[in-house]
Parts: structure tokens; C-alpha cells; sequence
């Protein structure tokens, strides 16, 4: 990297989320015990899956590579955002902001791809059962953490030799490439539009091919079975709900950038901190055999001496 072209600026401040001591306050309470519960939720899942013979299928491979991921996305912003709610001068470097943002992109272009792979998971157990172990391989789903990094580094190529030397205030409380962006002391308006048409056009594209993915699977299960659509109906709620949790957020972060700061500093808190939540407890809440694994684990850490 020309070391020249970022001279000038080598941090940024966050504006952050309030001034008021309160409303931080709250946040912190709030962001903790959400980023806690986050990291303990998603490591017991981890464990469990890698631990128990019994949970060796592909699902339980993919389930437990979106606890990772999960883990790796909220560590990426939560623990710097905590730290910072009662900073008066919420800094973060120029190296840290780039790798902030690879970060972020590396882990959400994965789970996006890695979505798209569960839904296909779900339409072969369903559709294919008799060639499931066949078809899905770990091997296969190792691929999905090569195309994450790819969209990233792809990401990271239109920015990381940008000039910045000034303002260099962000409006937020992590490093967000669109804003970043418009920091540059070149003009950025057609680069920040192939950035964001980018990651709106795979946000939408990867939400859309899910939601047809889940469609074609109920109606395929509909012709073959009218009582097994219930059956499967029921599987689907919880890959439906995660993809729009993961989705809702992105969508209107990249085709809607900018409408309010305050709605999209909240959306962010949410996709930080609720989301990775939220996912380990919609996916165990149906899943019997991850449950009991869960309690036996449990059993065993607990009595281990």
C-alpha cells in the first residue's frame, strides 16, 4: 500500500450512537449482555456439534460453521462499540478501520453464501433423502468460507488506496464502507455506487433465491405428500425467520443507504448484537436431537472433575 495516499488521516472518530448518559447507559447494559449471551449461545453450539459423534451429518456441520461465523461478526464490532460508549474520543485507526470492514464483509458474504447452501441442505433432505450424504460433503461446504473472503477482498480493492486526508469523522459506531467512502479526497460518488450496487445486488439476489429455494421445496413437498408439507412447513420456519433477520438489515443498508441515521444506527445495533442471538435460538428451539446433544454436553461439563 502507498503509504502517502493515507499520510494525512491515520484515524477516524466515531461519532457514536448519543450524548446522552443515559440512553449510553442503557446501550451498554443492553450491547453486553447481548454480546455475552451471543458468545456462550454460539460457542455451545460449537462444542456441542464437534463434540458429539452423533451430529456428524452435513446439517450439523453447516449449523455449527454459522455459530462461527456468528461469533466472528459480532466480535468484528460489538466489543469496540462497548468500549467506546462512555469514551469521549471514540477513535479507531486506519489500519483497524480497514480491517473492520474485511472483517465484516469476509464473515457477511459467507453467511450469505452459507444460507443459500443450508436451504439446498433442507431441499435434498426433504426432496433427495436417500442421496443426501452423497450430495452435501463438508468438503463442499468448505467452499462456502473461499467465496466470503473473495467477495471481501473484491470489497476491500475498491477502497484501500484511497486518499484520505480530511474530515475524518464517521457517524456511526463501527467502520461502514459506504460512509468511509465518502471520507475519501477524491470524488467517490460513481465508487461508492458500484460498492453498494454490489452488496444491495448480492443481498437482494441471495434473499430472493432463498425465498424461491423455500417455495420450490414446499411445493415439490405438497405434490408428493399433502400431509408432509406441515412436516416441512415446520423445518422451514426457522431457516425463513434467520433469513430475514440477516437479510432485512443488509437490504436496507445497501438498496435504501442513508434514509435516517438514527434507524440505521439501530438496524446496525440489531444485525450486531440481536442477530447472533438470535440464530443459535431459532434453529436449536425445533431441532430435538440438538437439544438433547445440548443437555448432554451440558452433563458433562457440569460434572467433569
Amino acid at each position: 500500500m502507498d503509504e502517502a495516499n493515507h499520510s494525512v488521516v491515520s484515524e477516524f472518530v466515531f461519532l457514536g450512537l448519543s450524548n446522552s448518559w443515559k440512553i449510553q447507559l442503557l446501550l451498554f447494559l443492553f450491547s453486553s449482555v447481548f454480546y455475552v449471551s451471543s458468545l456462550m449461545r454460539n460457542l455451545l453450539i460449537v462444542l456441542t456439534v464437534t463434540s458429539d459423534p452423533r451430529l456428524q451429518s452435513p446439517v450439523y456441520f453447516l449449523l455449527g460453521n454459522l455459530s462461527i461465523i456468528d461469533l466472528v461478526f459480532c466480535s468484528s464490532t460489538a466489543p469496540k462499540m462497548i468500549y467506546d460508549l462512555f469514551r469521549k474520543h471514540k477513535t479507531i485507526s486506519f489500519g483497524g478501520c480497514v480491517a473492520q470492514i474485511f472483517f465484516i464483509h469476509a464473515v457477511g458474504g459467507t453467511e450469505m453464501v452459507l444460507l443459500i447452501v443450508m436451504a439446498f441442505d433442507r431441499y435434498v433432505a426433504i426432496c433427495k433423502p436417500l442421496h443426501y450424504l452423497t450430495i452435501m460433503s463438508p468438503q463442499r461446504c468448505i467452499l462456502v468460507r473461499i467465496i466470503g473472503i473473495i467477495h471481501s477482498v473484491f470489497q476491500l480493492a475498491f477502497v484501500v488506496d484511497l486518499p484520505f486526508c480530511g474530515p475524518n469523522e464517521l457517524d456511526s459506531f463501527f467502520c461502514d464502507l459506504p460512509r468511509f467512502i465518502k471520507l475519501a479526497c477524491i470524488e467517490t460518488y460513481t465508487l461508492g455506487f458500484m460498492v453498494t450496487a454490489n452488496s444491495g445486488f448480492i443481498s437482494l439476489a441471495s434473499f430472493l433465491i432463498l425465498i424461491i429455494s423455500y417455495i420450490f421445496i414446499l411445493v415439490t413437498v405438497q405434490k408428493k405428500s399433502s400431509g408432509g408439507i406441515f412436516k416441512a412447513f415446520s423445518t422451514l420456519s426457522a431457516h425463513v425467520t434467520v433469513v430475514v433477520l440477516f437479510f432485512g438489515p443488509l437490504i436496507f443498508f445497501y438498496i435504501f443507504p442513508f434514509p435516517t441515521s438514527h434507524l440505521d444506527k439501530f438496524l446496525a445495533i440489531f444485525d450486531a448484537v440481536i442477530t447472533p442471538v438470535l440464530n443459535p435460538v431459532i434453529y436449536t428451539f425445533r431441532n430435538k436431537e440438538m437439544k438433547v446433544a445440548m443437555r448432554r454436553l451440558w452433563s458433562q461439563l457440569v460434572n467433569y472433575k
